[in-house]
């Protein structure tokens, strides 16, 4: 009996010991997700950006390698947050210029887009092209290569040598009726006004191609641009006026050729 009682008292003692010693063990640490201090934001690669020129480029006067200067119009997101504002600067570079033929080929050039900057002074470099142009533009736009082309000018061939004909005529009939001989003085009068018409078109350059400071253009990213948060703190760059207010594409070929700040025939101011 009292072996029993012993027996009894070991065991007791052994299981309030091992009680204690789980007691003491510590609790299991609860998971954390880490802390992210400095989120990053992403535009992805083929994201489409509309700019708006802030110089005028023109074929007339460009050479490879000037610099061309643009600014985003419309802000692009990631997610919820704004990372390439309005306002934002985009620069690129004129290559390939190309002037118009006397006889035939039109003007054409090439513009790559290299470099962006927020309000903010963050900048990224990358690589892209013009993919979209301005719906008013004259100009046409090759979207495999990213060139700019400016348009034919047949109808305005046809027409100086058209009006060049019947001044020619005129003059020629009014020397034939001098002369007493009316329609030959008019044949070689025609003839005269079709020569020299012709030699005007021979000695004109087509138009030139031209983007004008306002003209509006879309441009798609090569590569994806990753921001962090800290570089998003657009505080106090909000409301700058924008540079590229201008009169946007030139409406009509017959204006390329015109002194810039003069008047057409309709008393409009030429935008440029």
């Amino acid at each position: 009996m009292r072996a029993f009682a012993i027996l009894l008292l070991f065991s007791g003692s052994g299981a309030a010991i091992l009680q204690a010693q789980e007691g003491a063990q510590p609790a299991p640490a609860a998971a954390t997700a880490p802390a992210v201090s400095n989120p990053s934001f992403k535009v992805e690669k083929g994201t489409q950006i509309l700019l708006s020129m802030i110089n005028s480029v023109s074929t007339k006067t460009a050479s490879d390698g000037d610099r061309v200067y643009l600014e985003t119009v419309f802000p692009v997101m990631s997610g919820k947050r704004m990372v390439i504002p309005p306002g934002s600067y985009v620069a690129g570079t004129v290559i390939r210029v190309k002037r118009p033929g006397r006889v035939k080929g039109r003007g054409e050039f090439f513009l790559k887009f290299d470099s962006l900057t927020l309000p903010n002074g963050t900048t990224r470099d990358f690589r892209a092209q013009v993919t979209n142009l301005d719906g008013r533009a004259v100009e046409s736009l090759d979207k495999e290569e990213g060139k700019i082309v400016s348009e034919g000018n047949k109808a305005g061939d046809a027409k100086t040598v058209g009006e060049t004909v019947m001044v020619g005529t005129g003059v020629g009939a009014l020397g034939g009726s001098v002369a007493g001989n009316l329609g030959m003085g008019a044949g070689i009068g025609a003839a005269a006004g079709a020569a020299a018409g012709l030699l005007g078109v021979l000695l004109t350059r087509g138009p030139d191609a031209v983007l004008a400071k306002g003209t509006t253009l879309e441009m798609v990213l090569d590569r994806n641009l990753a921001f962090e948060d800290s570089e998003l703190d657009f505080a106090g760059t909000n409301g700058r006026p924008g540079f590229s207010n201008g009169g946007g594409p030139l409406p009509s070929k017959r204006m390329q050729n015109q002194v810039p700040g003069g008047r057409g025939t309709t008393g409009n101011r030429f935008p440029y």
